[in-house]
């Protein structure tokens, strides 16, 4: 037999092994670089994204700030008045005028755990080992005729998020997540879309989440992502009551 011929086998054979070395870092590795770049996201010390929210008839603004290392203020913005949740690095707040509210109230641990989690300015995938969260890379899937790679995220505390990027462009377009809470099990998904680069930097600008096999959806379509700008640690801060 040929050296040739023989090569060939031989580059067979090795196929599966190739195959199998692609690994959760890997993919993790192209995903951070197709978005920006670990350096450009790391220069990222604030984040404004404003986003209008469709849900039939009903519409809203929603305004989201982030700044390192981990606080987040979200204002849910209608007819004049603002609900507010809020993490300040250690405590999750609320001020809830809707409900007559005036003061601002602590929020019970589980309800913080959403707000922890957005909290994190890169997004849970980043840096994931250091942060305490575990990935595996389970496979290939089918997203509305999208093949993606498909990854389970299961964060520190428990809750799984099961992540989807597009193959060929890296990018997100879908994310099941697995949430406990008050000792019940609640499961949703959310797809994003519509990519733009924004400061070297690509963000989704729409986005559809609800509960995981509804077709009802919330739709939000983001209106503006802006980068560094200046926000003090007192935004983050729960307010002292007015009585």
């Amino acid at each position: 037999m040929s050296r040739t011929i023989l090569a060939f086998f031989a580059a067979l054979l090795l196929l599966p092994v190739a195959a199998r070395a692609q690994t959760v870092d890997d993919v993790v590795a192209k995903w951070v670089q197709a978005r920006g770049g670990m350096d450009k996201l790391k220069s990222v010390q604030t984040e404004r994204v404003t986003l209008k929210l469709h849900a039939g008839m009903f519409e809203a603004t929603i305004m989201q700030i982030n700044k390192r290392p981990d606080m987040m203020r979200q204002e849910f913005i209608l007819q004049g008045m603002a609900q507010v949740e809020a993490y300040d690095g250690k405590t999750g707040w609320q001020l809830n005028p809707f409900e007559g509210r005036r003061d601002a109230e602590l929020l019970s641990e589980d309800e913080t755990k959403s707000l922890v989690e957005q909290a994190d300015i890169d997004g849970p995938l980043v840096d994931y080992a250091q942060k305490g969260h575990k990935a595996e890379l389970v496979g290939h899937d089918d997203v509305e005729g999208t093949d993606c790679y498909k990854i389970k995220l299961t964060l520190k505390n428990g809750d799984i998020r099961t992540i989807y990027l597009d193959t060929d462009s890296l990018m997100e377009i879908k994310e099941e997540s697995q949430t406990m809470i008050r000792g019940a099990m609640q499961e949703g998904e959310t797809y994003y879309g519509d990519y733009e680069k924004v400061d070297g930097i690509y963000e989704p600008f729409a986005i559809e989440s609800g509960q995981k096999g509804n077709p009802d959806r919330t739709k939000l379509t983001v209106e503006k992502v802006e980068f560094n700008v200046p926000v003090e640690d007192s935004v983050f801060e729960m307010p002292a009551a007015k009585h």
